[in-house]
């Protein structure tokens, strides 16, 4: 007997499932996308427990006979290609026929349809992947898809679901980019019983967005390249988020993710917008099937294009036409292409350099490098390289912190462009960056309060209400109680809302919004490790925003009490970021220089 054999279609399917089906959002996802596919002008999601209890989705499609109705539950059968040059030329969300029958190997599945012209409709009912029971039944024109008890049969995936509101939350995103691909078509959300959202049809992309991305003053932007056809809708860079998470991308009407085509769109802002932050709005790109790749992965989230460089360049640069009119913004520079032109040693990096870039196949103009992924604070720094770079000097440099009282030792002077103090020492002149020093002092004290779980927290005497995406709602309860350490009390107020009632008393100076924002970029960057090891990411970041700024007036006092809050701190050289603190410049370097 041969070791090969082949998989039973139960296991196979629940390997499939592994990749298609992660949570709740998954299934409405896949299960959206068909009746799109099915042509309905209408479709309705229900949810019981966040969708892990039942998942219900109904639509006014054409529906399906019988024997298709039965088909649909087998692997790789699909309606939606014959033949493999199809895939080169899709019109439709789905293509490769295992949404279904991976749903219901990890669920019990109902499905009911009746087509236009059936005199009655077709129930199809599995459990866990095993034999389909098909049976007439009475139905409204369209189709019906229950999934309940979503991995009843795989308790080990089961358990790393979230909370209600969480899975709801991503859910409620998946709908959101229905809605956004396809204005024409009415959505409606249901939670536990009680209608949760609801996006009803528009006439235009522009009223979609607006529609999807309340509260925002969207810009149109219209562009059009060779056969690249481009429409954004898009907010001021002040609204601007750290991370993708307001930024909505939709290639030939299909919602991707696709980080260079997120920073193409983020570099359409030029200069105005600080690095690592991404535009809220929603970007429609459509250019022709077979320059993009959909059959990347299972869930059909990410693409590939055939230029990419070049289509990059060509977004950015016909965004920032619409961006600049509306934002005042300044000019782009000149187009570049990335090159390599020699080889490196197995230890060492290609060396990149800009040179003129090779002729445009779609006529879309010089082509530009494609930018560097922006580096996370966890990838910029941590408190150990903080402490190198803190001790680091040469040999017969002079010792800035040896004793106690260093700081308190020098004698302040004046402050100059209110950024830095200058100071006089027994050495030589200090110059001490009133940011990066406080930065510091505030980073050690919430620090220090973070790990006796003492943070002193102040009620604020109105609630301040944030308005985020529900997807960011629901990061935030997830994360609760790392939340309330760090002496941030929020509560959620409704699927798009949080509530401030406190903030850390060491961080009065900084708007409650802002606070939270920083919470929800670090959450982010540490998705995927433990929130432990993240915290001192999170609290310098807030520390970053809570503190003395460069432009802030300091009395004498005022710079006296900073320099002294100074000699308790460890690494007091550097502020959280790695940005150093004080530069010295010796008495002897300026009798040199004045020729003494």
């Amino acid at each position: 007997m041969g070791r090969i054999h082949r998989l039973p279609v139960d296991l196979a399917n629940q390997i499939a499932a592994g990749e298609v089906v992660e949570r709740p959002a998954s299934v409405v996802k896949e299960l959206v996308e068909n009746a799109l596919d099915a042509g309905a002008t209408r479709v309705k999601v229900e949810l019981e427990q966040g969708g892990v209890a039942l998942v219900r989705v109904s639509d006014d499609g054409g529906g399906m006979p019988p024997e298709d109705a039965a088909l649909a539950l087998e692997r790789h059968a699909t309606s939606k290609i014959e033949r493999k040059e199809d895939l080169f030329a899709l019109h439709t969300f789905g293509f490769r026929g295992e949404a279904l029958p991976s749903i219901a190997s990890v669920s019990r599945l109902k499905l009911t349809t009746r087509g236009r012209d059936a005199a009655e409709g077709t129930e199809v009912a599995v459990e866990g992947g095993g034999q389909p029971r098909v049976r007439p039944s009475g139905a409204a024109m369209g189709t019906s898809v229950e999934v309940r008890d979503l991995f009843f049969n795989v308790p080990a995936r089961r358990k790393f679901l979230k909370s209600t509101g969480t899975e709801a939350a991503h859910v409620s995103e998946a709908m959101l980019l229905a809605a956004l691909s396809r204005p024409d078509v009415s959505f409606f959300l249901v939670r536990d019983g009680r209608a949760a959202r609801e996006w009803l049809r528009v006439a235009t992309r522009r009223e979609r967005a607006a529609q999807a991305i309340d509260g925002e003053r969207l810009e149109v932007c219209l562009g059009e390249r060779g056969p690249m056809r481009i429409e954004a809708h898009l907010a001021p860079p002040e609204r601007a988020r750290a991370g993708t998470v307001g930024l909505h991308l939709l290639v030939n009407g299909r919602p991707v993710r696709d980080r260079p085509l997120s920073r193409a769109v983020a570099q359409a802002y030029g200069s105005v917008l600080e690095s690592g932050r991404y535009p809220v709005g929603v970007v429609y790109l459509d250019l022709p099937p077979d320059q993009v790749d959909v059959n990347v992965h299972p869930q059909k989230a990410e693409v590939r294009f055939a230029d990419g460089r070049a289509l990059f360049d060509a977004v950015m640069r016909e965004l920032h036409e619409g961006l600049a009119r509306a934002f005042n913004l300044p000019a782009l520079g000149a187009p570049r292409s990335w090159s390599s032109p020699r080889s490196p040693s197995s230890s060492e990096a290609p060396a990149p350099q800009f040179v003129p870039g090779p002729p445009d196949p779609w006529d879309l103009g010089p082509t530009s490098d494609e930018a560097p992924a922006q580096e996370s604070l966890a990838e910029r720094t941590t408190l150990t390289s903080m402490a190198d770079a803190a001790t680091a000097r040469p040999v017969d440099a002079p010792v800035l912190f040896e004793g106690a009282g260093f700081y308190a030792s020098l004698d302040f002077l004046a402050q100059v462009r209110a950024t830095f103090l200058v100071c006089s020492g027994s050495d030589g002149l200090y110059i001490i960056d009133q940011h990066a020093a406080a930065e510091r002092v505030t980073f050690h004290r919430l620090r220090q309060a973070f790990l006796s779980r003492s943070m002193a927290t102040q009620r604020l005497l109105i609630p301040d209400v944030v308005e985020l995406l529900p997807a960011e709602v629901a990061a935030l309860e997830e994360n609760g109680d790392e939340v309330a350490a760090l002496g941030v009390e929020l509560r959620a107020v409704g699927p798009n809302a949080v509530a401030v009632h406190a903030v850390p008393t060491l961080l009065m100076r900084a708007r409650p919004e802002r606070i939270v924002r920083d919470l929800l970029a670090e959450l982010d960057r540490a998705a995927k490790r433990p929130f432990g090891d993240a915290a001192d990411l999170v609290l310098a970041t807030m520390a970053c925003h809570g503190s003395i700024r460069a432009g802030d007036v300091l009395s004498k006092e005022e710079a006296v009490a900073l320099l002294r809050a100074l000699d308790p701190i460890d690494f007091a050289g550097h502020c959280p970021h790695g940005r150093p603190v004080v530069t010295r410049i010796g008495y002897d370097e300026l009798e040199r220089r004045v020729g003494r």
